[in-house]
């Protein structure tokens, strides 16, 4: 299997202490940069005002199988959780788009750090991708 980056994702953030909890709270206007030779693959992106970004987390420790998480104190393994540490450290965020210029897309809504890799670009569907009544139990669970 080979996965080829599209682009790179830039952001204010240097660290992972810069990055704002959660991607969609971030105010932070950013910029993705499309390689030349993937630009023809934005033909109609303007049309869409929310974009699902994957994007790999280079950074990440790709060795985790368990976690914990900010929310409890119980070992969770990676697959119940949303801890970018996990075998194949792929971002998944849903972004607002801004604009597009040329092969720059200006979104906001993202937590990945400068100069993260971008994988894919998905145009997001509220009637497709929201599922209302999903539930993340152990999640559930400690809120209340």
């Amino acid at each position: 299997m080979e996965l080829k980056p599209i682009g790179i994702i830039h952001t204010p953030y240097r660290t992972t202490w810069d990055t704002p909890f959660q991607g969609r709270s971030s105010i932070e206007t950013c910029e993705i940069e499309i390689f030349k030779e993937y630009e023809d693959g934005l033909k109609d992106i303007d049309q869409c005002s929310h974009l699902i970004l994957l994007y790999w987390l280079d950074g990440a420790d790709n060795r985790v199988l368990q976690t914990h998480n900010p929310f409890d104190t119980d070992i969770h393994g990676v697959f119940a959780t949303r801890s970018p540490n996990r075998p194949n450290p792929i971002g998944f965020q849903v972004t607002e788009l801004i604009e597009r210029k040329g092969s720059v897309l200006r979104i906001k809504g993202i937590d990945a750090l400068d100069k993260t890799p971008l994988i894919d670009i998905k145009p997001y569907s509220s009637g497709i991708d929201a599922i209302g009544d999903a539930k993340i139990g152990w999640f559930e669970r400690n809120r209340r």
